[in-house]
């Protein structure tokens, strides 16, 4: 193995033994044991992806979104998760971030 990818597999393994990562792991591993609840959080996150690519993007359909889930996302569980779901994705970007910024390609 090679040096780069050496430095890969020492950085994955940091990000999976991360207190991040593990609390996503074990806010998911929650959430999976209501079927229903994951189907929910799965159609929310998809609905919340659609709107926020949608090329006719506007303020007032966003609060529309947030006012319709608003009791779903008030469920400990859900709001746990999407908050460590969150943590993790920003880890993971600032680390792609980091990457992208140090090196120069053309």
């Amino acid at each position: 193995m090679n040096e780069v990818e050496e430095a890969v597999d020492r950085l994955a393994n940091a990000l999976l033994n991360s207190d991040v990562y593990l609390e996503y792991k074990s806010k998911l591993e929650q959430v999976k044991k209501d079927p229903e609840l994951k189907r929910q959080i799965d159609e929310f996150r998809m609905r919340n992806y659609e709107l926020q690519q949608s090329p006719d993007y506007a303020f007032d359909k966003v609060e529309q979104f947030q006012r319709e889930y608003q009791a779903f996302r008030d469920n400990p569980l859900v709001s746990d998760f999407l908050a460590a779901e969150l943590a993790f994705c920003r880890m993971v970007q600032g680390i792609e971030n980091r990457l992208s910024g140090m090196i120069t390609f053309e």
